[in-house]
């Protein structure tokens, strides 16, 4: 369960990343308090999931859920550039989520 609590947190750490560039600078409010709730909703399942995993281990796959998937949408929504290296890098990222996953059981 805490796993996908992980999940979840990673999802809307995804969120309210993305939802930063669409709040102009928390100048347009309705994108703004979706962003809010985004970060609180992420951080509380984070916490919940720390309850039982290491914090390391947690920290680390959410930030990098986060990572991964705001980086995917900024190719995708924002024609930010998808070079080779980049797209190494986030396999790379991903790899590590693997390998946390693995390694703690």
């Amino acid at each position: 369960m805490a796993w996908t609590l992980l999940a979840l947190a990673g999802l809307f750490e995804i969120g309210w990343a993305i939802g930063l560039k669409y709040t102009d600078g928390f100048t347009r409010p309705g994108p703004s308090v979706l962003t809010a709730l985004s970060m609180i909703v992420s951080v509380v399942l984070l916490g919940l999931a720390l309850k039982t995993l290491p914090v390391g281990t947690g920290y680390a796959v959410w930030t990098g859920i986060g990572t991964v998937g705001t980086a995917l949408l900024g190719i995708y929504l924002f024609g930010e550039p998808a070079t080779a290296m980049r797209l190494v890098c986030i396999g790379l990222i991903v790899s590590g989520i693997l390998g946390l996953k693995l390694a703690s059981g």
